[in-house]
């Protein structure tokens, strides 16, 4: 309900404590990832299946002794920038196509820990998260950047399969499945794979006009291990195709429910935003490294509790829809209406039972 940024002295505002309470408490120790994990499972029927996803984001932070301060890639500038940035790992229900937050860390600068590269601190992330993640999750969807050997083949011990994009220069091989000959070496590949000429490749289907679906699997020699590969041929302007490649370490994946995956990915981008735009994930006044981590997966976490109260107040017979902004201005609603009715002295029974009180609940929220 907090308008403005939400930091310590804000919160302080809205709340009878005082800011210096809060600075005591973010130095705290909580289980936000029990937190999390639990709305999720509230989130969550019986039997429905969760996707992994994982990305960084760059949180603007100025200041000569902030923990982490060190020069990012910043993706809304297009550039190099310095500040802060947090991994996320999230999980996303593939039925309701919902993504939650589950824990949320700050990336080590260069200077503190030179020799624990951002690959290095993205797997020993999912090592530590892993023994917590609920058994349906099988397959992590990522971005291009965490597309390394180290990073594929560390998830691979992790028991977790791999969904990302391949840069449209990617090195791969088709696998011989020819008949091999009595003696010598046996053949392993059959040529390198053309990627302007998928016909070698089998065809699924045509999603849409004039884009087809190819799928093979094939080797990937950075990688070093075999892939199921997605190919996307884009022949609309006839005279300069296009294509995109996805791929995943899950060999017998679907290639249509490897798209599909993909796509799911894209639900931790509307993680950030939120959070940057309505729970004040830019927004803590602190340098400390504890009082930032607390921050960081409070701002998370209270995104994560918003979601779970519109889930359950949801109309069941309308495609669920959510939106921070309207549950935010709510929030703010209720709060000032029982501002007004404590400090008035109003009798709360006959203005909360007033037919138009639902209506100044709802004042200045977007129509879904």
């Amino acid at each position: 309900m907090v308008c403005g940024k939400v930091n310590f002295t804000n919160l302080s505002r809205y709340s009878y404590l005082h800011e210096r309470t809060y600075r005591r408490q973010f130095e705290k120790a909580f289980d936000f990832i029990g937190l999390n994990l639990s709305i999720v499972a509230d989130a969550t029927a019986t039997g429905q299946n969760l996707l992994g996803v994982m990305d960084s984001s760059f949180i603007r932070k100025s200041g000569k002794t902030t923990f982490g301060l060190d020069w990012y890639y910043n993706g809304s500038a297009s550039q190099v920038e310095k500040g802060l940035e947090v991994s996320l790992i999230g999980l996303v229900n593939i039925e309701t196509e919902q993504g939650y937050a589950v824990c949320v860390e700050q990336t080590c600068s260069s200077q503190d820990f030179p020799e624990f590269t951002r690959i290095d601190q993205a797997i020993d992330q999912v090592r530590r998260l892993r023994p917590q993640l609920p058994t349906q999750v099988r397959h992590f969807a990522v971005d291009g950047l965490y597309v390394k050997q180290k990073f594929v083949t560390g998830m691979r011990h992790l028991n977790l399969h791999l969904i990302s994009k391949l840069r449209r220069d990617a090195n791969l091989r088709y696998l011989f499945e020819g008949v091999q000959k009595p003696r010598g070496r046996r053949r392993t590949y059959a040529g390198k794979v053309n990627l302007t000429d998928p016909t070698l490749m089998h065809c699924v289907e045509e999603l849409e006009p004039d884009i087809a679906l190819y799928t093979a699997v094939v080797w990937h020699v950075s990688l070093q291990c075999r892939i199921r590969l997605a190919y996307l041929h884009d022949t609309r302007n006839a005279q300069s195709p296009k294509f995109a490649l996805l791929f995943s370490t899950d060999l017998d994946l679907c290639p249509k429910d490897l798209i599909r995956l993909y796509r799911l990915r894209f639900q931790i981008e509307f993680l950030f935003r939120d959070s940057k735009q309505f729970t004040g994930l830019e927004d803590c006044q602190s340098a400390h490294a504890k009082k930032l981590d607390f921050h960081f997966n409070s701002s998370l976490s209270t995104l994560n509790l918003a979601k779970l109260q519109a889930w359950e107040e949801r109309d069941p017979d309308q495609p669920f829809v959510f939106s921070m902004a309207s549950l935010k201005r709510r929030a703010l609603n209720d709060f000032l209406l029982d501002a007004f009715i404590s400090k008035l002295e109003l009798s709360p029974t006959s203005i909360k039972s007033h037919p138009n009180y639902e209506s100044l609940r709802d004042y200045g929220v977007i129509a879904a």
